[in-house]
């Protein structure tokens, strides 16, 4: 199961807010592909996020997301519960975060991952860092790293290399 963070993860971090309180954030298409690929070759797809969305929910049944948990106070504890709940140890769970908040889930998980603009100690506790920013291809890149260590990525690829029929 790869769980992300949302806001400086999944988004670069920005929150628009207009003036009657909406809020609206950008999502990379390239991410939300990687993901797509990640869901195809069998992989579970949790959103573990402190704030509460409608944007959220949206994007994440656009993606298909399996879960999302959102107002999550603690997440190492949503980790855990999302562990339990699609019957899998946490080192079998890969968590994605950029900020201070993120450390308890990425202490955790099997493995830690973060974006290049993560900060410094999120850094420092991931296995694995993105070379791109979040909001910007870091979860594509985690995704497609992810599927080469598992020997699916060219797979998937030759299936897009296909001319339509």
């Amino acid at each position: 199961m790869l769980a992300l963070d949302v806001d400086g993860t999944m988004t670069d971090g920005t929150i628009y807010i207009g003036p009657q309180s909406e809020a609206m954030k950008g999502f990379s298409v390239r991410d939300g592909l990687g993901l797509a690929l990640l869901r195809q070759a069998g992989l579970k797809i949790a959103i573990v996020t402190a704030r509460q969305s409608s944007i959220v929910q949206v994007r994440a049944a656009e993606l298909r997301v399996d879960a999302v948990r959102q107002s999550a106070g603690n997440k190492a504890q949503a980790l855990r519960q999302l562990a339990q709940e699609f019957q899998l140890e946490l080192d079998q769970v890969a968590y994605m975060g950029d900020d201070w908040n993120d450390l308890p889930a990425l202490s955790i998980a099997g493995l830690a991952a973060a974006p290049a603009d993560a900060t410094d100690p999120v850094l420092k506790a991931a296995h694995w860092v993105s070379r791109q920013p979040a909001g910007h291809g870091a979860v594509r890149e985690l995704a497609e790293w992810l599927l080469d260590c598992q020997g699916k990525l060219s797979g998937l690829l030759d299936a897009y290399r296909q001319p339509a029929r």
